[in-house]
């Protein structure tokens, strides 16, 4: 069976954590059962599995990944409700993260089978499709050793800080969820936390660096072609999720 090297892009716009995150869930689990039923099947009547990215926006959020420790998070359940923000324990790696308006976060649905079978070259696939959209803006950004996302001035102590934080989870070569990309973010709501459980680097956002805010239509055809580039894969766009199930 040859590599599908197709993406399906979808756009959800604004959506709820929780309700991105069972879609996600659907999505993976479908390829993840294709991938198992293909294993029964000879070659010529194997289904190839599906790809996708998914950009999306959501309300105030906070989520813990797997590894996190429940008390980065510095606020309690009526300290959450009067900031607007709601909670979750979910099963990406990493620590706790914030996701809210103005905020790009994608999350990409791979069969890593169909491009390479190797989640660090993923990472720092991830990583390098912000980085390049960030020189397009005239932001130079970097890696800091030993640690996931992507900063500036990553070098120096007293200046680095997050831009993009990541959390992957890939099972039988699929993977979900993805990045946070702090475009035209409200910083103020990392306050809440110790993001990634990093308690001595700051968080920054592409508007902040700027001073003005960022057309998020522009940036995401940067990012869509940042990505392809880099995955070699073309895209196919879907205006409406639901017709995808």
């Amino acid at each position: 069976m040859t590599k599908k090297k197709e993406i399906i892009f979808i756009d959800l716009g604004v959506m709820d954590y929780k309700a991105c995150w069972d879609y996600q869930e659907s999505l993976f689990n479908e390829t993840v059962r294709q991938k198992i039923a293909n294993r029964d099947l000879p070659p010529e009547q194997q289904i190839p599995t599906k790809n996708y990215l998914l950009f999306v926006e959501h309300p105030h959020v906070y989520t813990l990944g797997k590894s996190g420790d429940e008390k980065h998070l510095l606020l309690n359940a009526d300290q959450l409700q009067q900031n607007d923000a709601t909670y979750y324990k979910i099963n990406r790696g990493g620590d706790i993260t914030y996701h809210g308006p103005g905020q790009l976060v994608a999350y990409p649905i791979l069969d890593l089978d169909n491009f390479f079978t190797d989640i660090h070259k993923y990472l720092r696939f991830l990583e390098e499709t912000i980085i390049l959209t960030l020189q397009e803006y005239g932001v130079e950004a970097g890696r800091s050793a030993g640690e996931t996302g992507v900063w500036l001035d990553a070098e120096n102590k007293n200046k680095a800080r997050k831009i993009c934080a990541m959390g992957v989870r890939c099972s039988r070569w699929v993977t979900m969820h993805g990045w946070g990309f702090n475009v035209n973010s409200d910083l103020s709501y990392f306050n809440n936390i110790i993001p990634c459980g990093i308690s001595d680097k700051a968080v920054t956002s592409l508007n902040k660096e700027l001073g003005k805010n960022v057309d998020m239509t522009k940036i995401k055809e940067k990012l869509k072609s940042n990505f392809s580039k880099l995955f070699e894969a073309n895209f196919i766009e879907s205006a409406v999720a639901g017709t995808l199930r």
